[in-house]
Parts: C-alpha cells; sequence; structure tokens
C-alpha cells in the first residue's frame, strides 16, 4: 500500500468540514493553542528570584532549610 494521493485528502478534509462545521473546528483549535500556552509558561516556572523577607503572596510555595538547634 502507498501513501494515499492529494485527492483522498481533500475527500477527507471535506468529510471533517461537514461533520463538525468551521466554528467547532475553531474553537477545538483555539482551546488546543491555549492548553499549549499554558503548559510552556507552567514549564518556565519563576524566573525572577525572590528578595529575602519578602511576603510569598497566598497559595506560593515556601522554600527554605531546616537547620537543627543544639541544646546548650
Amino acid at each position: 500500500m502507498g501513501s494515499f494521493s492529494i485527492w483522498h485528502w481533500l475527500i477527507v478534509l471535506v468529510i471533517v468540514l461537514l461533520i463538525f462545521g468551521t466554528k467547532k473546528l475553531r474553537n477545538i483549535g483555539a482551546d488546543l493553542g491555549g492548553a499549549v500556552k499554558g503548559f510552556k509558561d507552567g514549564m518556565k516556572g519563576d524566573e525572577a528570584p525572590k528578595k529575602p523577607g519578602e511576603i510569598p503572596a497566598p497559595g506560593s510555595t515556601i522554600e527554605g532549610e531546616v537547620k537543627d538547634r543544639q541544646k546548650s
């Protein structure tokens, strides 16, 4: 079996457009693009370093180091 010709792909495209319609396909594309953008933003993380003593925003993670205290 060989690959499909351009005519096969055009027929499939027409059938998909008839079933879903252009508005629904546009909404699916916009939703997918928003999801990809949100994923990329989430992967970047927090690029700006925080100043020591700065109060963190509610719901954010506080990073720190635990040190043992010796009894004197």
